[in-house]
């Protein structure tokens, strides 16, 4: 029966073509084009599967980076004024986090290191603010330029939602760093300033930012 139906098909699909052989040639023509279409389409979709795993991949391993490396470290006592010229930079994140704990900030956090993401030191002041500082231990010949500020101010809002951003630097900042700062807000310290507020000659970096 089967070869019969066969046969039969094979009948009128003859009878067809010599009937109508345009129709047969422009139906032809359309179920090819719908294959090439259907081809296409199917290697977009796995493409953008492709893509959209891959994406999916890629945040989750920034956000396990970013989880593990912003846990605070273990404190260590330091002296709040070592001489900062002896420290490491390791050890100047330490020292600047206890000038905050001595003028009064909580929740002092020192959490520096690989994919900080500018952030090394955190706390909030008296007031209830959330401070972000970045700490550039440098030497007086190494100034902070508006790169190091263009990092740090990329995140310092946005990512560690700062009420007030300071960096800290040993040394002193180029005058384009300057100007990106003051236009974004972002509080300066340098080494003169951080002797002056090291022994309490000077303000502290958040008392520069007025509450709003």
């Amino acid at each position: 029966m089967l070869i019969s139906v066969l046969g039969w098909v094979a009948r009128m699909a003859a009878g067809a073509v010599e009937r109508r052989p345009g129709w047969v040639s422009v139906l032809a023509v359309i179920g090819v084009a719908a294959l090439v279409g259907l081809r296409r389409r199917l290697h977009v979709a796995r493409t953008a599967r492709r893509a959209a795993a891959a994406l999916d991949e890629a945040a989750r391993e920034a956000a396990e980076e970013l989880d593990t490396d912003l846990i605070p470290r273990q404190r260590t006592a330091v002296e709040v004024d070592p001489g900062y010229e002896s420290l490491t930079p390791e050890e100047f994140e330490e020292a600047v986090a206890a000038l905050c704990e001595r003028d009064g900030c909580s929740g002092v956090e020192v959490v520096g290191g690989t994919g900080d993401l500018g952030a090394d030191v955190v706390a909030v002041t008296p007031d209830g603010r959330r401070v972000v500082i970045q700490c550039k231990y440098y030497g007086e010949a190494n100034r902070v330029g508006s790169q190091d500020l263009q990092r740090f101010g990329g995140t310092c809002f946005t990512v560690h939602e700062a009420d007030v951003a300071v960096l800290v630097t040993t040394s002193d900042f180029t005058a384009p760093a300057a100007e990106y700062a003051d236009q974004c807000g972002i509080v300066c310290v340098d080494g003169e300033k951080l002797r002056s507020w090291t022994d309490g000659s000077g303000p502290c970096p958040w008392e520069a930012v007025p509450e709003s």
